[in-house]
């Protein structure tokens, strides 16, 4: 009988411990899986926060990619680097594949998710202005980034919208780099300037600026930010960009289901030079602008209005088919 019971006990034992070696064998095999995917991203901004939800509560690994974020400052830089190969997926403003697609490339850019809504910018004013308006700007100079980019073009368009002529009323320059605009209105260039966060935050505690409006409530809905590849990538792909679009709407999932301070903590590694109280605040000012959408569904209604800011600013003369320029998640 205690033959039977060692017995027994000597094969439950070893079956367990076959059982946690074939466990781990199956966990390195899937991590031997993960694919590489290179993504360009037009800025690092807790505007994007979905995102990095994504990449720090491995939504990305879940679905098999493993994600490398390349920094290409402008959606020009991103829509090069995505069209040179040098990243495979690019994140940026929807108005690069019209650029590119109208410029006569073969394998352009067709967009398959979006992450944010609205013009991630606020206009900063060098002064304290109680109940600004529009109004406020004439005759005055704002930085409002790289010219044909989307904060100027969405500026631009607010302006029309409130009766004023962007062209005489107001003298924009679209001469500083992007990179550079904190930095240029720091050294004394300019009344206001157009920024995303953290750097209106930033200004505002250096006691240097004071955020007056949000270009994104000005500009309305628009498909601000979305991911963007090659024609020939998406067909040649279509598992993983399911995958890569199911990790980014989980990433959104998160930061409606749970509270800032929560999403601060999720992202916090993502901004080592931002405290915790900063990102929570940013992430307070991003969510009451409505600054993300609820799905990574590419509206046509939003890339029309797209498309409707960018005739009116003069870079495009007439609308790109929506169906031409997207790809369908399957």
């Amino acid at each position: 009988m205690k033959k039977i019971v060692w017995s027994l006990v000597a094969a439950l034992i070893i079956f367990s411990l076959a059982s946690i070696v074939l466990l781990n064998f199956n966990q390195d095999k899937k991590k031997d899986k993960l694919e590489k995917v290179k993504l360009a991203e037009v800025t690092h901004s807790i505007f994007y926060a979905p995102q990095y939800v994504a990449i720090e509560k491995g939504y990305f690994k879940e679905e098999g990619i493993d994600l490398e974020l390349v920094l290409a400052s402008g959606a020009d830089k991103v829509s090069a680097a995505v069209l040179s190969g040098d990243a495979n997926i690019g994140f940026a403003g929807s108005e690069a594949t019209i650029y590119v697609y109208n410029g006569g490339e073969k394998d352009y850019l067709k967009t398959f998710a979006q992450l944010t809504q609205k013009d991630g910018s606020f206009i900063v004013s060098r002064k304290k202005i109680k109940d600004f308006t529009l109004d406020d700007l004439k005759g005055k100079t704002i930085i409002g980034g790289r010219q044909g980019g989307m904060p100027v073009m969405t500026l631009e368009w607010a302006l029309r919208e409130h009766g004023i002529d962007p062209k005489k009323d107001v003298n924009i320059d679209t001469s500083i780099a992007f990179a550079a605009m904190s930095g240029a209105f720091l050294g004394s260039t300019g009344d206001f300037v157009a920024l995303f966060e953290p750097n209106a935050l930033a200004l505002e505690q250096q006691g240097a600026g004071y955020v007056v409006a949000s270009l994104g409530e000005l500009g309305g809905n628009v498909p601000y930010t979305s991911y963007f590849a090659r024609d020939s990538y998406l067909k040649e792909h279509k598992d993983l960009i399911q995958g890569f679009t199911k990790a980014i709407q989980k990433g959104i999932d998160y930061v409606y289901n749970h509270s800032d301070i929560e999403v601060a903590k999720a992202i916090v590694n993502q901004f080592p030079d931002t405290s915790l109280k900063d990102i929570t605040q940013v992430v307070k000012r991003y969510r009451k602008i409505e600054a993300w959408p609820k799905t990574t569904t590419f509206k046509e209604k939003s890339f029309n209005h797209l498309q409707k800011i960018m005739k009116a600013y003069g870079e495009l003369d007439k609308n790109v088919s929506f169906d031409k320029l997207t790809y369908q998640v399957q």
